[in-house]
């Protein structure tokens, strides 16, 4: 029985409510009403994986994700993130967790996934890491792109929270799920991947309904899109002088 995760999905529904935050949820339908499968999400903000898990929500599917080991030693979070039967990643033994994953997912679960691994600076799709593929190719079941916009403007790197803000749109939009063709390499299929997320991601910040409103408000979008965010290339020279994790 699930004794968590639908309660602490309420309360994040009626908090949303309360804030008036204006949610789009899209394509759904992409996301398989059974069966494992893999959610493969962008990443802008510390608080993709809450929207990440409501874009599955019309499919009625709970996403288990896969989170850093410290989230779960934490005395707050880490209760909810047992109870919700999320998967730990402890990076010095990391094949247990993508074990966890693989044995979830043949058994029928939808796991989550940001293949990007840190927050996007640039607010466009960075390189990819290939494990998302290799766990969808070991378990046999198909990978769903998923794009999320609207969140850095609540909490991302090198930004205070904005938790309190009305009125924010928050749009998320999956993809149609697809698997590797027999013989296609796990490259290739990253690649892939890459490709349909940022096309994803391209769509929902093109239907985006706000807009800044002020030139110091343009720090959230793109540089491609006129924004002041980082280049991508700024972006990975900032990730390379200070790694810490998203």
């Amino acid at each position: 029985m699930e004794l968590v995760y639908p309660p602490v999905v309420i309360a994040a529904k009626a908090m949303f409510k309360i804030l008036g935050m204006k949610l789009n949820v899209q394509g759904s339908e992409h996301i398989p009403a059974d069966g494992g499968a893999v959610i493969a999400c962008t990443h802008q903000s510390y608080l993709d994986f809450i929207f990440c898990g409501l874009g599955a929500q019309p499919s009625k599917r709970l996403v288990r994700f896969m989170a850093k080991k410290q989230v779960f030693d934490n005395r707050i979070s880490g209760p909810l993130m047992r109870g919700m039967r999320h998967i730990p990643v402890d990076r010095a033994v990391g094949k247990a967790a993508y074990d966890e994953a693989v044995d979830r997912l043949r058994n029928g679960e939808v796991v989550g996934v940001f293949p990007e691994a840190t927050i996007s600076r640039s607010f466009t799709v960075k390189e990819l890491k290939s494990g998302s593929v290799r766990m969808a190719a070991d378990a046999g079941v198909p990978i769903v792109p998923m794009a999320i916009w609207g969140t850095q403007r609540l909490w991302t790197k090198g930004k205070p929270r904005r938790l309190t803000q009305r009125g924010v749109p928050v749009s998320i939009l999956a993809g149609a799920p697809f698997s590797g063709d027999e013989g296609a390499s796990v490259e290739d299929l990253t690649v892939q991947l890459r490709t349909r997320m940022q096309e994803l991601l391209d769509t929902v910040q093109a239907d985006y309904p706000d807009k800044p409103a002020d030139t110091a408000d343009t720090w959230w979008l793109p540089a491609h899109l006129g924004g002041t965010a980082p280049t991508p290339e700024e972006a990975a020279d900032m990730d390379r002088r200070r790694p810490e994790s998203a």
